[in-house]
């Protein structure tokens, strides 16, 4: 009697994703910048409050937001309207505004007993940490979202990057200034950043005329 090698019988796990949302994480929507700021003033979170707002603003990865020194965005007295710093994943300095909302939050946190001229903008609770840790910030974001009854899976730290530009690019279309708002090198980094796609690139064209 012919035996063919049938494949071994394996026990059937579930998918490591099974019930959870992956994928690029949504950018907020204004509505709901609004909405957390509103959250944490009531709650009198000042440094919450000023490091969500420059995470907004800056543009800037959970690491670069993390590493602010005092010195990037203070200067004489006052918070600087606009400032400059280096990514640590690209070489370019990459600039950025900082609106009035952020500068009225960052001014009385700098001033803070809490900071203890401290040179790091965030600093660590702990004393072999200069700043808080990646770890800390992604607890903070998923706190903030979940907050104003947002699906905490759907959103990151990497929403805070994308919220401003997403807005930008919605209102603009303009990818060029998305990419050097973000410090990309390529294009492509930035398309998918953006989460551009065929629809977006027809809403665009619609809104053309010739």
């Amino acid at each position: 009697m012919i035996i063919n090698n049938l494949p071994a019988i394996r026990a059937r796990h579930s998918a490591w994703n099974k019930d959870r949302l992956v994928g690029q994480k949504r950018p907020l929507l204004p509505k709901h910048v609004w909405a957390i700021r509103v959250r944490l003033e009531l709650a009198e979170r000042h440094r919450d409050l000023a490091l969500f707002n420059m995470a907004i603003d800056s543009k800037l990865r959970g690491c670069d937001l993390l590493r602010l020194s005092v010195t990037d965005i203070y200067a004489a007295g006052r918070v600087k309207e606009r400032a400059a710093i280096t990514q640590s994943k690209t070489s370019p300095p990459v600039r950025f505004e900082i609106t009035a909302v952020t500068r009225a939050s960052l001014k009385p946190w700098i001033e803070s007993p809490q900071m203890s001229e401290s040179e790091h903008l965030w600093p660590g609770r702990l004393h072999d940490r200069a700043h808080i840790s990646t770890r800390q910030y992604v607890r903070l974001v998923r706190e903030w979202v979940t907050s104003i009854g947002l699906e905490p899976s759907a959103y990151g730290t990497h929403s805070m990057r994308r919220t401003k530009v997403a807005q930008i690019y919605r209102k603009m279309g303009n990818l060029r200034a998305v990419q050097l708002l973000l410090g990309h090198t390529k294009m492509d980094s930035t398309v998918r950043c953006l989460g551009v796609d065929l629809e977006d690139a027809l809403t665009i064209s619609e809104g053309v005329e010739i």
